[in-house]
């Protein structure tokens, strides 16, 4: 199975990562929620290795879902953490404890997040070619 590996960076105000392909060519910028002890809803999910399956969200249309069992994180529940996607948004407060791809870091209305999410998510649904991958958060 093909990898990725997501480098974060841990902030109060923020997660912020960088995704990279399995020979490593960075692929985007990424933004989450803070990390706040695996919250549902409010933290980023924990490091380690999930699933990254291609889903359909009745919210956000074609996207990824992150899975793994072993870290309590499930695309349907009942699990800890459920609906962890890949999707659209440059803001930590526009995100439930999902991840989102920008082009770059950069502020919006005085916020830290990620620049141009539309046009970055666009480029990685095309790499991703809906295709199952596993996703390693370091």
């Amino acid at each position: 199975m093909k990898t990725l590996t997501l480098h974060r960076r841990y902030f109060k105000h923020g997660t912020f990562g960088t995704l990279h392909s399995t020979t490593g060519e960075e692929l985007c910028a990424t933004v989450e929620r803070p990390w706040l002890n695996n919250k549902p809803r409010e933290s980023c999910v924990p490091s380690g290795t999930y699933r990254l399956l291609p889903h359909n969200s009745p919210t956000f249309g074609a996207c990824y879902a992150l899975e793994a069992e072993a870290l309590g994180v499930t695309r349907w529940g009942p699990s800890l953490r459920s609906h962890i996607l890949i999707h659209v948004a440059n803001l930590p407060s526009e995100l439930a404890g999902c991840i989102a791809p920008g082009e770059t870091f950069g502020s919006v209305n005085g916020e830290w997040g990620v620049i141009r999410s539309r046009a970055a998510f666009n480029r990685l649904m095309d790499f991703l070619g809906q295709d199952e991958w596993q996703l390693r958060i370091l």
